[in-house]
């Protein structure tokens, strides 16, 4: 390649460069880079196993070259699947995503249990000669179907006065944990073959599936543990269109299924599109009527839009006022419009 051809090569891609960033305001690119670097969207990752959430957040900044970034829901150490990790902007929605409703496929292990109640613990508790049979597992599954209780885990990032539980854990100390409710929609068998129990769910915020694993265990008459978890969904967002760290280390096309726009990730959120008046105030911190918009008071937040359709701010009715909460500051034009 001749100086010419490849100076030209690089004004050429400095050009494109820029008419990206203009048009793409959620994206950037790197000078003399082929990468399409994902800012302000959400991350749809399959994280591996081994890797804590935030190790896996902290891989998915290095890869693609940004400084603020967050998940949106913890997957523990041993468990793989999805998990959402919002970039740049979009760390101001991981709230609105941790609500979502969690698909998790489990394999239990009968007869043994663990301190921390999954295959990373300690063997503390054995029962030999209880093999439950096929329909009796059918049994105690529907059981665990609705609106159940559950008591956290001590191996669990709640904090007991400022002290999270595994901390505590760890020192051999156990407190008392009130049980929560929590909602298993649906729970079906995969597969049983003594001792290994394969389950399917959809579940609440708030689930633990160690714990889950362990009282079904217990009504079984035996004990057990959690010998594999995998997340295959979050909301509307399935493990099949994540993206791996290996991919993030590839080209990365913007129209990825795994990585998301804002308003798409906030599909489940209701979305106002301002007048321009409205928008003139709302923009700068100001309230505006919700008459117009037809809106009433009420604890959901609101996806607001500019006139010409860019998210900008998450609101909230108030008073009969639509009040800004938080600026999405996705594109500095749009804002100026």
């Amino acid at each position: 390649m001749t100086p010419l051809v490849f100076a030209t090569k690089v004004i050429i891609r400095g050009c494109l460069n820029q008419i990206k960033a203009y048009f793409l305001p959620s994206a950037f690119t790197l000078p003399h880079c082929d990468k399409i670097y994902v800012m302000n969207r959400v991350v749809v990752l399959d994280k591996p196993r081994g890797l804590t959430s935030q190790q896996a957040v902290t891989s998915v900044k290095h890869a693609l070259g940004v400084k603020k970034a967050g998940h949106a829901g913890t997957l523990d150490p041993m468990a793989t699947g999805v998990l959402l990790v919002c970039v740049g902007e979009a760390t101001k929605i991981s709230r609105f995503l941790m609500d979502l409703q969690k698909e998790y496929l489990a394999t239990v292990k009968l007869g043994e249990r663990t301190d921390t109640l999954d295959a990373e613990g300690e063997v503390v508790e054995r029962v030999e000669g209880v093999v439950p049979s096929s329909s009796a597992v059918l049994e105690v599954l529907d059981k665990f179907r609705g609106e159940i209780m559950q008591r956290p885990p001590m191996y669990s990032a709640i904090k007991k006065n400022g002290t999270p539980l595994y901390k505590l854990a760890r020192k051999g100390i156990e407190v008392e944990r009130k049980e929560r409710p929590v909602t298993i929609y649906s729970l079906l068998l995969e597969a049983y073959e003594f001792p290994y129990l394969t389950i399917r769910l959809s579940c609440s915020k708030g689930t633990y599936v160690r714990t889950l694993a362990d009282d079904l265990a217990r009504e079984l008459g035996t004990v057990g543990h959690l010998t594999a978890l995998r997340r295959t969904a979050v909301g509307t967002h399935r493990v099949e269109d994540a993206l791996t760290l290996d991919t993030l280390g590839e080209t990365l096309g913007l129209e990825a299924a795994g990585a998301i726009e804002i308003e798409e990730a906030l599909s489940h959120i209701r979305v106002v599109s301002m007048r321009q008046e409205d928008f003139l105030l709302a923009r700068n911190g100001r309230p505006v009527s919700a008459t117009p918009y037809g809106l009433e008071d009420g604890p959901d937040s609101l996806l607001m839009k500019t006139p010409f359709g860019v998210p900008f701010a998450l609101g909230q009715v108030e008073g009969g006022q639509l009040r800004v909460g938080r600026i999405l500051h996705l594109s500095a034009e749009s804002l100026n419009q």
